[in-house]
């Protein structure tokens, strides 16, 4: 059982995290770490280099055959998938970004709060659109995507994923040292027991800890995962809403399966 998470970019191939999330049996058949396979596409892992500007398109086709090879159904995307439904009570923000207070709002289509946010976002819902042509859907209820057989796409959101789990978030890329990579790293495995097949970089770590409710939505652990907003839906021919999922904290009085 594995799951997919990517922590996007859309400048340079280099600054996608990408991390293949599979839980693990340990001893006596007891849950063991969670294993954590990091993939680098910065030209030296891809048969045909893309060393530009990430494409949407290319970038789809490209998690989806990793995603058929592995026999994953849940891919977890760290952008937004919609725009914001004009009912919803909210004025520049999908009810899932005001809820978490999100730094960057997508609002009615083509309105984004920074304004710089718009090229980010529009790449996102493209994506989305593109792993739609082929087969994948976006979350639409809070059911266990793990009780059907079909390929979902859910929003992750690394930056509430970490407060979700009542650490601190780890900070931006530009102010984060080596240092902070390694403590933040410390104190999720801490938590949240963890191998890895290289130490990850921050985008890399932003993906392992937005990919965690994967593995609870996919074994219909409803104690592992939170939703957070309203399911998508299309509003005058664009998508509108859509869940943010984030991570729970394991309790060691249950049997959540990430736990040794």
């Amino acid at each position: 059982m594995a799951v997919l998470s990517v922590d996007l970019a859309y400048r340079r191939w280099s600054d996608l995290g990408i991390a293949i999330l599979s839980r693990t049996t340990g001893e006596n058949g007891l849950p063991g770490p969670i294993d954590c396979e990091l993939i680098s596409w910065d030209g030296t892992e891809l048969d045909e280099p893309h060393l530009g500007p990430v494409h949407a398109e290319i970038l789809a086709g490209r998690l989806n055959h990793l995603a058929n090879i592995r026999g994953i159904r849940v891919l977890l995307l760290d952008g937004p998938q919609a725009w914001k439904s004009e009912s919803n009570g909210c004025a520049h923000a999908r009810l899932s970004e005001r809820q978490l207070n999100c730094a960057a709002k997508t609002g009615l289509p083509g309105i984004v709060k920074p304004a710089t946010y718009r090229t980010f976002a529009e790449f996102c819902m493209d994506l989305y659109d593109a792993l739609c042509r082929r087969g994948w859907k976006r979350l639409a209820t809070q059911m266990h995507p793990g009780s059907t057989p079909e390929r979902v796409l859910v929003e992750s959101y690394p930056h509430a994923a970490w407060r979700s789990l009542g650490l601190p978030a780890l900070p931006s890329k530009r102010r984060a040292r080596v240092s902070d990579l390694a403590t933040s790293f410390a104190a999720l495995e801490t938590l949240v027991p963890l191998t890895v097949n290289r130490p990850p970089s921050h985008d890399q770590l932003q993906a392992i800890v937005g990919g965690l409710p994967g593995l609870a939505l996919e074994a219909q652990d409803p104690t592992g995962a939170r939703f957070i907003g309203e399911p998508p839906r299309r509003e005058d021919g664009h998508w509108r809403e859509g869940f943010i999922v984030l991570p729970l904290p394991p309790r060691r009085a249950s049997n959540l399966h990430w736990l040794r």
